[in-house]
């Protein structure tokens, strides 16, 4: 019995470009699906642009998007959560409802991190 799972299997390039499509349709299923991903994004389309406007040093200018970001990324975990939980099973459940706060409350921290980074940073 291999300890490998049978859906792997490409490499080089072609597992690259594999990789490229299931990131995308990833996307696209956050976009279309997650209202908070949404969000998220409309916060990224104001925020990141926003930054290069503010008289800021390079680096600063770089911690503000890297946490706009950050926000993006956690809030495509959460929703995989969220999905992996109601794949499960939508009956009520208290793990389940542990897991989707959990999820939330790190989405609230990345957050919480955006608006803590931009306030030190413009009100230095």
């Amino acid at each position: 019995m291999t300890p490998y799972s049978p859906y792997k299997g490409k490499n080089g390039l072609k597992r690259i470009l594999n990789a490229t499509g299931y990131s995308l349709a990833g996307f696209k299923a956050a976009f279309s699906h997650e209202a908070a991903f949404r969000q998220v994004i409309l916060l990224n389309v104001i925020l990141i642009p926003l930054s290069f406007f503010v008289h800021v040093s390079a680096l600063e200018q770089a911690l503000m998007v890297a946490v706009c970001l950050l926000a993006i990324i956690v809030e495509l975990f959460n929703s995989a959560i969220e999905a992996v939980v109601d794949r499960i099973s939508l009956e009520k459940h208290e793990l389940s409802k542990n897991a989707k706060d959990m999820g939330s409350a790190a989405q609230f921290v990345s957050l919480a991190i955006i608006f803590f980074t931009w306030t030190i940073i413009l009100f230095k």
